[in-house]
């Protein structure tokens, strides 16, 4: 296990009018906080309880992280995972667990691999590990704000902290309680996985009926009993997919830095929060694993939230040249139709088609659709919300 760095983002100190500081835990092991929650649970077994082994279920970081304590600690470990795992993620498991893990694929989904592991601890005796609902795993994930403070070699006025299942906030606000308790302490959750706002709303942890795991790493259908416990008044937050992947963005492009979505949220949420000038924050990057086959649907998502890319049904007459005066009348010179495609066509002098449009600067807006007022084409602008709009994005 790494001894994470941590570094001052000059960008995002400029964007508060404060410092920035960045913990690194992309630079963990298994590039994600993870490994710490896993490593302290299984480093306190009993050596009964290890020689019966470990599982867990899991098919993102948490099963990365336990793959590599089980080989560090010597341990074995059995990891179930759904047979939609990609490939990728299952040889990289097994790479970091050696001979030590084994890697077991169970159903379809997380919910048939988490049952199988259940059942696998019973019949054999072994020791599950949680991915945040433990107060094992919840200390040791704690150890992350711990060593940025000993790195910083002051403390901070707010620490902001990604929230999945609650196990590193819950970490993060025990330790500064006992030692610091007049930092602010802020979480943030993907807008469509609210768990922890949910929970304390309802006064106890509930499940969401409905769960956007564009966040994966933050995609929790309900938040940890034990983290609920020290999170029920804790401060939290929101934000957009868009936001997040516009973040993902400049982190790569402006620091060189590549994170997963939930790796980008802290970050994500300066730009949402109200921060008095000359504060010094810290963000946890909490992980850095992202596939980057998902990359093209990053920038789309960011280019639609910036409000650079919009959507339209435009209904062409269908005639000669009736194109060529949508792209001459309503197009502006840096304007770009990044997607053209024909709905239907209702009688036989017109059809509707979907045009996407990128501009080069979002103020080009206004611009453009007081053009497009102008065309004799009837148009309407999908809105981002627009179901069309989803299902492209």
């Amino acid at each position: 296990m790494r001894r994470s760095p941590v570094h001052r983002s000059d960008r995002l100190s400029a964007r508060i009018g404060g410092e920035v500081w960045l913990k690194r835990e992309d630079l963990q092991a298994v590039r994600s906080y993870k490994l710490r929650g896993a490593y302290n649970l299984i480093s306190q077994l009993t050596e009964e309880e290890r020689a019966k082994g470990v599982v867990c279920a899991s098919a993102g970081n948490h099963a990365q992280g336990l793959a590599f304590a089980c080989s560090a600690l010597r341990v074995r470990g059995t990891v179930f995972l759904p047979r939609t795992t990609p490939r990728q993620k299952r040889d990289r498991i097994a790479a970091l667990g050696g001979h030590h893990v084994r890697v077991e694929l169970v159903g379809d989904t997380y919910d048939e691999a988490s049952a199988a592991a259940s059942s696998r601890a019973i019949a054999i005796g072994a020791t599950v590990v949680p991915a945040f609902d433990d107060e094992r795993t919840v200390t040791g994930q704690g150890t992350v704000i711990a060593e940025a403070i000993a790195q910083l070699d002051r403390v901070p006025d707010v620490v902001v902290v990604p929230i999945g299942g609650g196990g590193l906030m819950a970490g993060t606000v025990t330790w500064l309680r006992e030692r610091h308790p007049s930092v602010r302490v802020i979480g943030v959750e993907p807008e469509g996985a609210t768990s922890l706002a949910a929970a304390q709303a309802a006064g106890k942890p509930v499940s969401l009926q409905e769960l956007d795991t564009f966040v994966d790493g933050a995609a929790v259908r309900r938040v940890g009993d034990i983290p609920f416990a020290v999170l029920r008044h804790a401060e939290v937050v929101s934000v957009s997919a868009g936001r997040v992947c516009s973040e993902m963005l400049e982190y790569y492009q402006v620091e060189g830095i590549v994170t997963e979505p939930a790796g980008a949220l802290s970050a994500a949420a300066l730009g949402v929060l109200e921060l008095e000038p000359g504060l010094t924050v810290l963000c946890v990057v909490s992980g850095g694993n992202n596939d980057v086959s998902r990359y093209a649907e990053i920038v789309e998502r960011a280019a639609v939230f910036e409000g650079r890319k919009h959507y339209f049904l435009v209904e062409f007459a269908q005639e000669p040249g009736a194109l060529r005066n949508f792209l001459d009348s309503v197009l502006g010179p840096d304007d770009d139709i990044t997607l053209f495609e024909y709905v239907k066509r209702n009688n036989r002098e017109t059809g509707p088609a979907l045009v996407g449009i990128e501009l080069a600067d979002a103020a080009d807006l206004p611009g453009l659709l007081q053009r497009m007022e102008a065309a004799p084409s009837r148009i309407e602008h999908l809105p981002p919300d627009s179901p069309l709009t989803r299902f492209l994005v």
